[in-house]
């Protein structure tokens, strides 16, 4: 069987990462998307395991002293993180596994794991970028351009990615998501050791 990659998706808040991957996992039973360790409480109608899993301080704490995360970050005063033996798992199960990461993430997990496969996901233009966001309706006009500055320090980044996805409509974003994936997997080494044998 052959072991699956991983493959992070990164891209700023607005341009439609949890719609795209939403639509990608629901086309494909061969995907496994990760669910990150949280410290903070669990909120009503979440579920541990599949929201996240979630952790008091101290298990969290003991898991960074083990190595059992990828990345982890503390974030307003909870902590967040990738456990390794879930992707570890069902990499090993032949499945592609997906990581919604920031950009601070990606890098530590890319300094771990360099075969990891990072794509960034942008908006077709910063006007709508900014539409969607002000469509969303949750956020203060303040907030909407405290979002918008930060998604062009994280554009700045998009270069060191070895994708680039442009997200005009959830349609073409998947089908280039998996396209990119068909790709990646017809590397002369992995196709080889197939025919090999190994």
């Amino acid at each position: 069987m052959k072991k699956g990659k991983t493959f992070i998706v990164s891209g700023p808040s607005g341009v439609g990462k949890s719609t795209v991957l939403q639509a990608l996992l629901s086309k494909r039973d061969d995907l496994y998307f990760s669910v990150s360790a949280t410290t903070r409480p669990a909120r009503e109608g979440e579920t541990d395991g599949v929201h996240y899993h979630f952790l008091d301080v101290e298990t969290f704490q003991q898991w960074i002293a083990e190595d059992q995360f990828l990345e982890y970050a503390e974030y307003v005063g909870n902590f967040y993180g990738t456990p390794k033996r879930f992707v570890d798992e069902a990499m090993e199960r032949g499945k592609d596994v997906i990581l919604d990461i920031e950009i601070q993430g990606a890098i530590q997990i890319a300094a771990k794991r360099p075969e990891t496969i990072r794509i960034f996901i942008a908006p077709p233009s910063w006007a709508e970028l900014e539409r969607r966001l002000s469509s969303r309706g949750t956020d203060s006009q303040e907030k909407i351009q405290k979002r918008l500055v930060r998604a062009k320090v994280e554009f700045q980044t998009a270069h060191t990615y070895d994708y680039f996805v442009i997200n005009d409509s959830v349609e073409n974003a998947v089908r280039e998501l998996e396209a990119i994936m068909t790709a990646e997997h017809c590397r002369p080494q992995e196709r080889m050791e197939i025919i090999s044998g190994k």
